[in-house]
């Protein structure tokens, strides 16, 4: 979202949407007609510039071809947790997350009830992290993360100290923070971090509708700690490995499969509750991702 509703952000890879034009974003559909060579009648494929419409015509260059039982029919999944966000998520933890197997680490998720985040906590767990902490809003979301989603615990960062309470469950520091949202929850949880330790930086919503560039720069003291304990904290962009998205996907499918990662989605039904779905999802609203169900 920063890259779709701010010109200047300095993103190439996302444009912006423009004032007039249909509003665009993941999606799915099915072929109706076709005459592109790869795609007949009936295919479902998915794009991520899908116009915010119930009927288009789209260059069939730009579409990729869903198996609807990689997801035993669940076709929102290719959205979520075996699309975009799954990716995010799957090769955050193994490209900047350095999770070892039975080395004892502890894994914070900022953001943890969102459509990254709530993948991210079960990854890191299925990774090798012995122990997995989320923050985010409410009580109930808290509540999901634990009893559904496979959290140790989870933080309501709007009741008491964050700090206080990363301190009191993370009693052997923090070894990888999976970052969705920076600005001051962030810095709680650096200033708790472990020496060699590391930062996935997947977004920084809190920042966003600030004049900083991006990733925003941490505070002058937070950037000390980090220098002094050697904490990584690296950009990362899903769109700069493409070679491992195919078997990255295969690999998260077999999980949803196999009821290792847990799918949590909030729906929307009705083209018309698109707008309210969006500005819900901007507010922290949804729990995991936010979808917008057209047709049956």
């Amino acid at each position: 979202m920063r890259c779709r509703m701010n010109e200047d952000t300095g993103s190439d890879y996302l444009l912006p949407w423009q004032l007039s034009e249909v509003a665009d974003g993941g999606g799915i559909g099915i072929v109706e007609e076709s005459k592109h060579a790869n795609f007949a009648k009936g295919d479902i494929v998915t794009s991520f510039n899908w116009p915010w419409q119930t009927k288009v015509i789209l260059d069939g260059r730009f579409l990729q071809k869903l198996d609807p039982q990689l997801v035993d029919g669940h076709l929102s999944y290719f959205l979520g947790a075996a699309g975009i966000t799954g990716l995010t998520s799957f090769l955050g933890i193994k490209e900047k997350g350095h999770v070892t197997l039975g080395a004892n680490q502890t894994m914070v998720v900022s953001g943890a009830a969102g459509a990254c985040g709530s993948v991210a906590g079960q990854i890191g767990r299925l990774e090798g992290c012995s122990r997995v902490v989320g923050i985010c809003g409410t009580d109930e979301k808290c509540s999901i993360l634990v009893s559904e989603m496979g959290f140790d615990a989870a933080i309501n960062y709007k009741k008491g100290n964050v700090a206080e309470q990363l301190h009191k469950l993370c009693p052997a520091g923090v070894d990888v923070y999976f970052d969705n949202v920076g600005g001051d929850i962030s810095d709680a949880v650096i200033n708790q971090m472990n020496q060699n330790s590391h930062i996935i930086l997947c977004g920084q919503i809190s920042q966003y509708n600030k004049d900083v560039p991006y990733p925003p720069p941490l505070p002058p003291a937070v950037e000390e700690i980090r220098k002094a304990r050697n904490i990584t904290r690296e950009r990362f962009l899903v769109l700069n490995y493409m070679d491992k998205h195919e078997a990255s996907i295969l690999q998260l499918c077999q999980w949803i499969k196999e009821g290792k990662l847990k799918v949590k989605e909030t729906v929307v039904k009705g083209l018309e509750n698109i707008g309210g779905a969006f500005q819900s999802m901007m507010t922290g609203g949804n729990t995991g991702k936010q979808i917008v169900l057209i047709s049956e």
